[in-house]
């Protein structure tokens, strides 16, 4: 039998509950893209509305009404409510405020004199943090 894991902050504890507003969304779903590649998300926490289309998702956290788009890689990342990633855009080592939209083929938090040259906050530890509402080109 695997062992089990057993994070520094258990999220199921009944003694210590979160209270929060669930948004009515549908459940999160994981599909294939045009192409037949499955979306799918390993080690993360996935919201209702989130679809990952082909998109590759791993120890993340993806809010509520996020797309990930086929060929498209998000790794150690926080997407805030409706974030849009789209074919073949790379998210890395990241924190993306609500509505930001990363654009086709575009990358962020890969290079981190690029981030900061394109006028995104990169923090001593070296996230890159992307404000409301922004659009990341190629």
């Amino acid at each position: 039998m695997a062992a089990l894991t057993h994070p520094a902050l258990n999220l199921n504890n009944n003694e210590w509950p979160i209270l929060t507003y669930i948004p009515p969304h549908p459940p999160a779903k994981f599909v294939r893209d045009d192409d037949g590649r499955a979306g799918t998300a390993l080690d993360s926490l996935v919201c209702n509305g989130v679809i990952v289309r082909g998109g590759y998702v791993r120890s993340s956290v993806l809010s509520p009404e996020v797309l990930v788009e086929g060929c498209s890689r998000v790794e150690r990342a926080v997407l805030l409510h409706r974030c849009r990633i789209g074919r073949h855009a790379v998210v890395q080592d990241a924190i993306l405020d609500k509505n930001v939209v990363v654009a086709e083929g575009a990358a962020i938090g890969v290079d981190k004199m690029r981030d900061r040259a394109r006028g995104f906050v990169v923090s001593a530890d070296g996230i890159t943090v992307v404000a409301k509402g922004q659009v990341v080109k190629p």
